[in-house]
């Protein structure tokens, strides 16, 4: 079947992803709407499958061993065989700077994951449709040359059957000019026509240097909760509304687009004052704060807003592009339903981040990792009962660094997951070895989980495999939750952590009282303690005042049956007042910052 026949409900589909769950999850929402589904797990068998039985089309994740998607594709595009075969690129990550580099490299599309399958199988429909369309194009024009030849001598017919094939390639190159430069739901520009005027306005601001324009990012903030809690068709409908409240909200000259998803692009021409743009954003705030209508349904969805102004030092329409939505990221990152404009200091942060994060991913199998110990203290006897393992950073170049600067970017591309094992091995193996030094069996080491961890369907197994290789016991671990994971999942964390209390590991909640928390399901958790935050301990004073809330959790922790931990105690009059109310153990500066494990054995001399 060649591509001008091809019904796209069954095309033969090629599936590459290294995680067999987004295989299972693609193949067989696709194989239930007819389509033929192929899949590989590495760029290497995914070349060799296209070249000697070439699919469709191509679904392609990024992050893979030994060749990425992207060296994937380039190979693709150079290989005549396979260089007509489209690409969808599925990936995690959301940064512009992959995104663009999908396209460089010669992608159609770029999904976002988690993905949602409707979003897939429209991108697919509507690229098979593209390419079906462009080969009966091909093959009207061949038509429309051998008609001509075998009808010379019948000229007048000759000239009207012609004039009949031009109409309708016309027609259909006119429907296929459309659907490839507009977006199939909402109407608006798609990306490509968004660029090329873009160009145009880069193009003006060289042949006139009072010519302003501006780019505005706008990201929905909400759009994922409303279209999971009502479904994709009132999603759908939202982001029709969407369009309309954009267009609305912007001028004749403009350019409104829907990128992806629920990104939306505004080109701005011919402002009289970058505050001309900014009074736009405020306007789409606006609207875009009140509730919006869909029938019976009422729903609020928030944005943040993206500016970047236009300048001769713009070389390309993507450097643009991108300054505009790391601008809206940073509108997210204050708090969301507000606009930024970018300033350079935004782009620098940006490209500190992503060298971090590159080298993130290498510090593991570079052993850059290593942990602080602080000690944490029984209130009643001032005598050590353990540790808390902290984890530091010590980068080649930057130095050590804390993880207020790069858990958050472990969090975001799943790093976490293993730098967390690492922890945890790490962690029960030296407080094995210094029960085997100093001949105690009292000690516990304190180890904090990720959100990422908790989600981890083999926790339980990991655990057990980390006391099995160490030989600790489970009662000297304790890992500390926050009250948002603890919330997050409801009765599958509750069995969960029970899984985790048969091997006879403790459980706290850490920084209690700062999350959100249910005390009907407290008791429900089986914890062994709370610790109290330090933003409660510090406001204590030399008389004793300001404890109230310190107070109550170590009532409440002592109904409950477990014991009281408070962090950050830094004086002797909050030691005094912690005694007082009967808190179980603290940690502290006012007790020792967290050291490497040298200095903790020293303190382990002086303890044990």
């Amino acid at each position: 079947m060649n591509n001008a026949q091809l019904n796209y409900h069954c095309a033969d589909i090629l599936v590459v992803d290294d995680t067999p769950d987004n295989l299972r999850v693609l193949s067989t929402a696709l194989i239930e709407r007819g389509y033929k589904v192929r899949c590989t797990k590495n760029g290497a068998m995914a070349l060799l499958t296209a070249k000697k039985d070439p699919p469709h089309l191509i679904l392609l994740d990024i992050k893979m061993p030994e060749m990425d998607g992207y060296e994937v594709c380039e190979q693709l595009k150079l290989d005549s065989s396979t260089s007509h075969i489209p690409v969808i690129f599925l990936s995690a990550l959301d940064d512009v700077f992959d995104k663009v580099k999908g396209f460089a490299v010669g992608g159609v599309d770029y999904i976002t994951k988690p993905f949602q399958i409707e979003e897939v199988v429209v991108r697919i429909q509507h690229q098979l449709a593209l390419q079906a369309a462009k080969a009966e194009i091909y093959q009207l024009n061949n038509a429309l040359e051998q008609k001509v030849r075998q009808r010379t001598l019948q000229l007048e017919e000759v000239i009207q059957q012609r004039d009949r094939e031009i109409v309708k390639h016309k027609q259909t190159q006119k429907k296929l000019f459309y659907q490839a430069l507009h977006d199939a739901l909402t109407g608006l520009p798609n990306r490509t026509l968004f660029m090329e005027h873009l160009q145009k306005a880069l193009h003006r601001i060289t042949r006139n240097k009072d010519y302003l324009c501006a780019v505005l990012f706008i990201d929905l903030d909400r759009f994922k909760i409303i279209n999971d809690s009502w479904g994709h068709a009132v999603g759908d409908r939202l982001l029709i509304a969407i369009s309309h409240i954009l267009k609305e909200c912007s001028r004749e000259v403009d350019t409104v687009a829907r990128l992806s998803g629920d990104e939306f692009t505004i080109l701005l021409e011919d402002l009289q004052d970058t505050q001309d743009a900014i009074a736009i954003a405020e306007r789409l705030l606006e609207k875009l704060t009140a509730p919006i209508h869909l029938g019976e349904c009422k729903v609020y969805i928030g944005a943040s807003i993206g500016i970047v102004f236009g300048s001769v030092a713009y070389q390309t329409v993507n450097e643009l592009l991108r300054d505009a939505d790391i601008a809206m990221y940073r509108a997210k990152a204050l708090g969301k339903g507000r606009y930024a404009i970018f300033d350079r200091e935004m782009y620098d942060r940006t490209l500190h981040l992503s060298q971090l994060e590159i080298d993130l991913r290498y510090a593991l199998e570079r052993q850059e990792f290593l942990l602080h110990y602080q000690p944490i203290i029984s209130v009643a006897t001032g005598r050590l009962t353990g540790f808390e393992a902290l984890l530091r950073w010590q980068h080649p170049k930057m130095g050590l660094i804390d993880p207020g600067d790069f858990i958050e970017i472990a969090e975001e591309t799943g790093l976490i997951v293993p730098i967390g094992e690492w922890i945890l091995q790490e962690a029960c193996q030296q407080l094995y070895i210094w029960q085997q030094k100093f001949a105690t069996t009292s000690l516990y080491i304190s180890v904090n989980l990720s959100s990422k961890q908790i989600q981890q369907f083999d926790l339980v197994d990991k655990l057990a495999k980390i006391l099995d290789r160490t030989g600790l016991n489970g009662k000297n671990l304790k890992l500390e939750l926050t009250e948002t994971m603890l919330m997050d999942r409801g009765e599958k964390t509750i069995e969960l952590l029970f899984q985790i209390k048969e091997q006879n590991i403790q459980l706290s909640i850490d920084d209690f009282g700062t999350g959100y928390s249910s005390l009907s399901y407290l008791h429900r958790f089986p914890i062994d303690a709370l610790k109290i935050d330090r933003s409660f301990v510090s406001p204590i004073d030399a008389e004793g005042k300001n404890c109230e809330i310190v107070r109550t959790i170590i009532t409440l922790a002592h109904t409950l049956g477990i014991k009281a931990i408070a962090e950050g105690v830094e004086t002797s009059h909050q030691l005094a007042v912690l005694k007082k109310l009967g808190c179980d153990e603290a940690q502290g500066y006012f007790f020792g910052t967290p050291v490497n494990f040298q200095l903790a054995e020293e303190i382990l001399v002086k303890n044990v």
